[in-house]
């Protein structure tokens, strides 16, 4: 039995590790044919293969397959094609499932986005932490200024509910320590559930909103269930709309549940911004009645000049929170788990 892996670099743009740790798994099951193709080289995959009657598992990343090449695979068994990537499937895809099927071969596909939930939670919890502390606003401050050093309360004289020692916090917005807040998650699936567990274990009461999923996915997050959306954040601290972004859930985060939010509410946004009203949104922040800590916007790349830059009561980073390398490799295990052992 004779594995080979093809990948171009169209799909190392997108995921730049999964390729050679997918190639890392295999090489230690046994022989494994592997290239990567130039940027400019588009042929299919029988045309690229040194042996392609020997090749019984096949793994094509962004590498095109066509009718002629299944008829050059004889020993083909298993087959996994991320043909184009996000970009969609070529005219062609049907005729050459047509004839994987005739042949018997058993086409493997990716059944699950479970591989950068742990990043993507994770960076959810990261910019929820910076921004309850301002931790990237006093980093960048103390670059051009020793001012946040300066703990003087107000006009010299203490008082309270003012800055004070070691205290640099801005008691407008929701800030301090995660433990005791109130923390209100618009989703309870594979990327909420695991935020909401690492609120929870770090004290937060923690309730989550979502139709769709079970029972279970709330009971080991630590989250109550909230049936009603639309009371789901009234008494938020640190507001979560934690969903993809489809036809179904776009939008879904109306203006009317923004404008429910309480003063100084801190709104986390890590995987879509389309399932919230993005101009209610804007407008609350702009104002100082919220404070937003967000991976993902609107507009990407937000324009320099975009308002929400460089504010006080803003965090944000260019949409980065996914791919991490263990999510590359995660993405890998789980596409090549699904075929069978050598």
């Amino acid at each position: 039995m004779k594995s080979a892996i093809l990948v171009h670099p169209r799909f190392d743009a997108v995921w730049p590790f999964a390729a050679d740790h997918a190639h890392q798994l295999w090489a230690a099951q046994g022989p494994v044919e592997f290239a990567r193709l130039a940027a400019t080289d588009e042929r299919p995959a029988a045309g690229v293969l040194n042996a392609p009657a020997t090749i019984t598992r096949l793994l094509l990343l962004d590498v095109p397959l066509t009718a002629m090449c299944v008829a050059r695979l004889p020993q083909l068994r298993e087959i996994a094609w991320n043909e184009g990537g996000y970009t969609g499937e070529s005219t062609e895809h049907a005729v050459v499932l047509a004839a994987l099927e005739a042949r018997g071969v058993r086409v493997i596909r990716h059944i699950s986005e479970g591989f950068w939930g742990q990043s993507v939670a994770e960076y959810g919890l990261a910019l929820t932490l910076g921004a309850l502390r301002r931790i990237p606003q006093t980093h960048h401050a103390l670059l051009t200024s020793q001012v946040p050093w300066d703990y003087s309360p107000p006009g010299g004289s203490g008082r309270p509910g003012a800055r004070g020692q070691q205290f640099g916090d801005d008691p407008r917005f929701t800030c301090g320590t995660l433990e005791g807040k109130r923390v209100r998650i618009v989703g309870a699936g594979n990327i909420a559930s695991r935020y909401a567990s690492f609120c929870h274990f770090l004290g937060a009461n923690v309730a989550a909103w979502d139709p769709f999923a079970t029972e279970p996915s709330f009971h080991r997050s630590g989250a109550h269930r909230e049936h009603h959306l639309d009371r789901l954040g009234r008494d938020a601290e640190i507001f979560v709309p934690m969903l993809p972004c489809t036809e179904q859930t776009r939008g879904l985060v109306t203006a009317a549940h923004i404008a429910a939010l309480p003063r100084g509410t801190l709104v986390v946004l890590v995987t879509r911004a389309g399932i919230c009203d993005m101009a209610a949104l804007r407008r609350r922040v702009l104002a100082d009645e919220l404070a937003l800590a967000a991976d993902v916007f609107d507009t990407e790349p937000l324009p320099p000049d975009d308002p929400l830059l460089g504010r006080s009561n803003v965090v944000h980073t260019p949409h980065n929170a996914g791919r991490t390398r263990q999510a590359n490799e995660r993405w890998a295990e789980m596409l090549l788990t699904q075929f069978n052992p050598v």
